[in-house]
């Protein structure tokens, strides 16, 4: 049996429910953030939750005093104890509006549920076969003030995963309005060339990843918009995730890239 936390209150996933006029599924409007917990630890866990409360306010949600990073640091590890995955499991943490339309919600509040789900140790490690990527098509993100945050409204990302699922990539990467990679459905880019790492910056409209901000904090970072043709012309190419750790990239279209580089960044880390 897998359990659920709702709003504080702990059920069997099943029996989990919200209201068809929730403005989380009407509109997607909410944030998420999944978390790595290994021995009853959330990894990172000061960076998830400074771009949660970010997004929150960004979202004119209304936080409660009592809402704060401990409480809910709180809810989700007693969630995990439930679930009896403590030694590595996957966190999804979702803060969705309350009931009601557009205009006339019933209150500003966040509502929450908190999922878990058991880990394979070897989903965390660097891979052994390179990922195969491709450039999503018709698929553009805007760049706006929401666009640094993982909000609900997750419809690109769902659309590029079809078209990834189509050509049977392992992942598709997702462009800007103004025609610049900027990440893939599920993780920040970088790429290398001449021992410098390089990585799209947060205005071009990516997300803000935790894996992301940890890396920019230990090593080096150049932060430049990408396009198709400086990516076939770098050394080393990876994704990063907070869940997935470090993947390295194979090929993308036409262009292959070495493991080398990437073992190279990920020694010095």
């Amino acid at each position: 049996m897998r359990y659920t936390n709702l709003n504080g209150k702990i059920t069997d996933a099943q029996d989990a429910v919200v209201a068809a006029d929730s403005r989380g599924l009407r509109y997607g409007y909410g944030l998420f953030e999944t978390m790595l917990v290994r021995n009853g630890s959330i990894q990172l866990a000061h960076y998830h939750w400074e771009r949660l409360f970010a997004g929150m306010k960004a979202l004119y949600f209304d936080i409660p005093k009592l809402m704060t990073a401990d409480a809910l640091e709180a809810e989700v590890l007693k969630t995990v104890r439930k679930n009896k995955p403590e030694s590595l499991c996957r966190v999804r943490l979702q803060v969705f509006a309350d009931n009601g339309g557009l205009f006339d919600g019933n209150s500003q509040k966040p509502q929450y549920i908190i999922e878990c789900y058991p880990l394979e140790e070897h989903t965390t490690l660097l891979n052994e076969t390179g990922l195969v990527l491709g450039i999503a098509i018709g698929l553009q993100k805007a760049a706006d003030g929401i666009a640094n945050y993982k909000t609900s409204n997750a419809l690109i990302y769902a659309l590029a995963a079809q078209q990834a699922k189509q050509n049977k990539w392992n992942d598709a990467l997702v462009c800007n309005t103004h025609g610049h990679i900027i990440e893939s459905t599920i993780a920040n880019l970088f790429w290398i060339k001449n021992n410098i790492i390089y990585t799209p910056p947060l205005t071009n409209g990516c997300v803000a990843g935790v894996m992301r901000r940890h890396i920019m904090d230990k090593l080096p970072v150049t932060e430049q918009s990408l396009d198709a043709a400086t990516l076939a012309t770098a050394d080393g190419v990876f994704l990063t995730n907070a869940i997935r750790g470090i993947k390295w990239i194979a090929r993308i279209g036409d262009a292959s890239y070495t493991k080398n580089a990437v073992v190279a960044i990920l020694n010095s880390l």
